[in-house]
C-alpha cells in the first residue's frame, strides 16, 4: 500500500506546539481586530442580526473565553505533558 511513516512522541509534541501557537494567534488577532475595529464589525454583524452593542461584546467576549479556555485544553495541556514525558524518558 504506503510507506509507513512511524510517528515520534516528539513529532507529536511539535505538531501540538505549532497548534497552540496558531491557535494563540488567531485569538490576538480575533481580539485586536474586535478593538481596532470594533463599531465597523458591529454595524456588518447588525445588518444581519440586530441586536444591542452591549449583547454584542458580551457574546464576543464569551467566544474569545471559550476558545481561550479550548487552546488551553487541546493543546497547551497536551503540550506541556508531551514535554514532561519526553524529559523524564531522557533520564
Amino acid at each position: 500500500m504506503g510507506k509507513e511513516f512511524p510517528m515520534t512522541i516528539e513529532m507529536v509534541r511539535s505538531v501540538i506546539g505549532w497548534c497552540a501557537i496558531i491557535n494563540y494567534a488567531v485569538l490576538i488577532l480575533w481580539f485586536l481586530v474586535f478593538r481596532l475595529a470594533h463599531d465597523w464589525i458591529y454595524r456588518l454583524h447588525s445588518q444581519w442580526f440586530p441586536m444591542p452593542i452591549e449583547q454584542f461584546n458580551v457574546i464576543h467576549y464569551a467566544g474569545m473565553a471559550v476558545y481561550k479556555i479550548g487552546v488551553l485544553l487541546l493543546t497547551v495541556v497536551p503540550y506541556v505533558a508531551l514535554v514532561i514525558m519526553s524529559r523524564r524518558g531522557r533520564r
